[in-house]
């Protein structure tokens, strides 16, 4: 079966949670993760295959702007355009939205996931000293301006 890039329901939240477990060294906790399903301020994706939930991208709107939450692909799925279909369904989400931009923050020492982001158009536009923990370490802030 093919790829399936659809909003989060709330049965996936399972799943997501233990992808949250496997990709964050602190990760989201169920019902944080349930604070995020779709509505008017939020878009949660899922990438599903097989009824299984590869990946997913949380993000919150404010006004016209948006702010991505997470994105996490299960380590078995990357590196198979997993993460890259669910930015750019979440871009054109944005889109319809008619959001100005998209930001995002990211470990500053995350080159994948860097790559994936500058690839949808995103570009660093400052740093966020500690802002993660365990590791410590700083945030890259990305933004993808859409008008």
């Amino acid at each position: 079966m093919a790829l399936l890039i659809r909003d989060v329901r709330r049965e996936d939240l399972a799943q997501i949670e233990e992808l949250e477990r496997m990709c964050f060294s602190v990760p989201w906790t169920y019902m944080q993760l349930e604070s995020q399903l779709p509505d008017e301020m939020h878009v949660f994706l899922a990438a599903e295959e097989d009824g299984v939930v590869l990946g997913y991208v949380g993000m919150m709107t404010v006004l016209d702007e948006g702010y991505i939450s997470n994105v996490a692909v299960a380590p078995e799925a990357r590196r198979r355009g997993v993460g890259t279909k669910l930015i750019e369904e979440l871009m054109h989400r944005a889109s319809e939205r008619d959001l100005s931009f998209v930001t995002l923050e990211v470990r500053e020492h995350n080159e994948a996931a860097i790559g994936l982001y500058a690839a949808q158009r995103f570009v660093p536009v400052g740093l966020r000293k500690n802002y993660y923990d365990a590791p410590k370490e700083n945030a890259l802030l990305m933004t993808c301006t859409l008008k």
